[in-house]
């Protein structure tokens, strides 16, 4: 990186706040001479930095500067084309129109070779979706909203600071809902978008998933964003967690009993690492002593808890409800007599 480069850089890192010559110095591998004469420089250019002594000062932009559009090199630009084009892979994308004129501009700084080579990007940029998931089949006619649009109204509502008035598909209730959120962000996970925000009515934060919204529109109410809620908070699917114990809550619930290696490959699960793990149960079997765990999963489906007690293999137990308990036993003796009589 030459001078002017690093000057840039400077100029660009100053922009998003204070920052001390030591901390520049280390970002761009230099010594702190060498960030005093780049700062000359750009005073010499007619940039007003101003330069704030004592441990907690550093260099920083004057308040009232308007700084010049910002010039991108040839890498920096095809790196954020890479981006635009890993984005495109995904099932919306947000802003998807501004994306466009975003993309366009970038293009247009390249040079005609890099410019007809991104111009197709999906050539050089791949994205593979993730597979469907056969221990947590959704319910029919799920997810069949625009997500698209959802997610535009929900960001434009969020750069707006208005809020959002929204109808949303629950297929496991078997109803829709109104809700007048406060947009605050949205979560991307295993191919689907969230919206995250404030629910006005219910006074606290709330997690939708965006395929299963109806009718969405950003009203003229505006709103204060409250620095409290993050999306950052539902990293980690502790948004899962939250809602399991809300289903449990509802009486939805199979309880299973597992050994501990059993429940070990469950908490490898992407879901059902956030099931109820409950009380210990020791067991005494020839003579030696087992120790097995009770676990709640907040459903009580066939086609869900079925294929995982067998998946599970032997050891696993459901304990409950008992129409599931019978249909199982039903099905496994049914299993047994078709492999004894392959034997005969």
């Amino acid at each position: 990186m030459n001078a002017i480069e690093r000057a840039l850089g400077i100029l660009l890192l100053l922009t998003g706040g204070q920052r001390s010559a030591v901390e520049l110095a280390e970002r761009f591998g230099v010594s702190v001479r060498t960030i005093y004469r780049d700062v000359d420089r750009l005073l010499a250019l007619g940039i007003p930095v101003e330069a704030e002594r004592g441990a907690e000062g550093g260099y920083r932009l004057a308040r009232d500067y308007l700084q010049p559009p910002v010039a991108l090199t040839r890498g920096e630009t095809a790196a954020l084309l890479v981006a635009l084009a890993l984005v495109r892979g995904l099932r919306a994308t947000p802003l998807l129109s501004e994306l466009d004129a975003a993309e366009a501009k970038l293009l247009a700084s390249l040079p005609r070779a890099a410019r007809e080579l991104f111009a197709q990007g999906e050539r050089i940029v791949g994205i593979e979706c993730p597979p469907a998931d056969i221990f947590h089949p959704e319910p029919d006619g799920t997810g069949e909203g625009d997500t698209q649009l959802a997610v535009d109204r929900f960001m434009q509502g969020l750069l707006a600071s208005r809020r959002v008035r929204l109808t949303h598909e629950n297929p496991y209730r078997g109803r829709s809902a109104d809700y007048d959120m406060e947009p605050h962000g949205i979560l991307f996970d295993r191919d689907r978008w969230y919206l995250f925000g404030h629910d006005v009515d219910l006074g606290s934060e709330r997690l939708i998933r965006a395929d299963r919204v109806q009718e969405i529109e950003v009203s003229g109410l505006a709103f204060r964003p409250r620095a409290a809620l993050s999306v950052q908070s539902q990293i980690g699917r502790a948004w899962l967690s939250r809602a399991m114990r809300r289903w449990e809550g509802e009486g939805r619930v199979s309880r299973l009993l597992v050994t501990r290696e059993q429940a070990a490959r469950l908490q490898r699960d992407w879901y059902y690492r956030h099931a109820i793990f409950g009380a210990q149960h020791e067991e005494t079997a020839q003579g030696a002593g087992h120790c097995l765990l009770e676990v709640r999963i907040p459903s009580t489906e066939a086609e869900v808890i079925l294929p995982l007690v067998r998946w599970l293999g032997p050891g696993a137990r459901l304990l409950s409800p008992d129409e599931l308990r019978r249909q199982l036993a039903h099905e496994l003796a049914a299993m047994a007599a078709e492999a004894s009589a392959e034997e005969i």
